[in-house]
């Protein structure tokens, strides 16, 4: 399908909202358990070379601080490349299908293990009722097309929307995580909902994946392919008709600049 350009999307817009958060790891400073703004390093000079087991074995040492920088900050970046990623992938579903902030909320609510309640809340959502006519039918004939495959029998006949969790890589194999993940899934299906992991890039557990596949749930990841019901760039540029990959490509030089010169400082003591 052919859709209308330009796209009622600019890239200066897109680009602020994905790099907003990445620039917050620009002044990332390690903890050391101390301050949640974090310790410089001449702070972290009197820190630990004013103990003198650390002193005694060099750990005061410049180099110890800037490991543990590059460490931390790293950690953040990834986890604000995420939040990038979410914030991009919500606005262009905003824009494409014309929905209200509103329209995209969908949470449920939990019981934790202390027996409190806690809140969900997804990264979008997307009810065909909501869409115009066109666009309801491209999201109907993806819904039909990504259910043929999972391994869930009678659930999936009242679906009639998707719930979906961004993320940026997903090679974690945590428990506690994967539990949340398939409580989201079993919550989503009751609510009528088809529970969808959409992952930009390749970076992915695939045990993990294979597992969420095999539990009824959709998963994209950024694999360069025209399948929708497997590629996050393939899904959104024929379904919601926006080339994220395209966007990407396009702007991989300030993009690029960016991302490295936030590294840079992150490797400077």
């Amino acid at each position: 399908m052919t859709f209308k350009e330009p796209y009622p999307l600019s890239d200066g817009q897109l680009l602020d909202l994905f790099l907003s958060p990445i620039r917050s790891c620009a002044t990332y400073q390690p903890a050391f358990g101390r301050s949640k703004q974090g310790v410089s390093l001449s702070d972290f000079r009197t820190l630990y070379g004013g103990d003198p087991f650390y002193s005694w074995l060099g750990l005061d040492d410049p180099m110890l601080y800037a490991a543990h920088k590059a460490a931390g900050g790293l950690t953040s970046l990834y986890r604000q490349i995420g939040v990038g990623a979410e914030r991009l992938f919500r606005h262009i579903l905003r824009v494409m299908f014309e929905l209200s902030d509103g329209q995209m909320l969908w949470q449920y609510q939990y019981t934790k293990p202390n027996g409190k309640l806690a809140a969900h809340t997804l990264d979008a959502l997307i009810r065909c009722d909501d869409l115009h006519e066109e666009a309801r039918h491209r999201l109907s004939q993806w819904i039909i097309a990504a259910q043929s495959p999972l391994s869930v029998t009678g659930a999936t006949a009242a679906v009639d929307g998707v719930v979906f969790e961004v993320r940026q890589g997903y090679k974690s194999a945590d428990s506690k995580r994967q539990n949340a993940d398939l409580r989201f899934g079993m919550r989503a299906y009751q609510a009528g909902l088809i529970p969808t992991f959409v992952i930009l890039s390749t970076q992915v557990n695939q045990s993990v994946i294979h597992r969420y596949r095999t539990d009824g749930m959709v998963v994209l990841t950024g694999v360069l392919s025209d399948d929708p019901t497997q590629s996050t760039f393939a899904f959104l540029e024929q379904v919601a008709g926006y080339d994220l990959a395209e966007f990407f490509q396009r702007n991989h030089e300030p993009l690029q600049t960016q991302i490295r010169e936030i590294i840079a400082l992150l490797l400077t003591p």
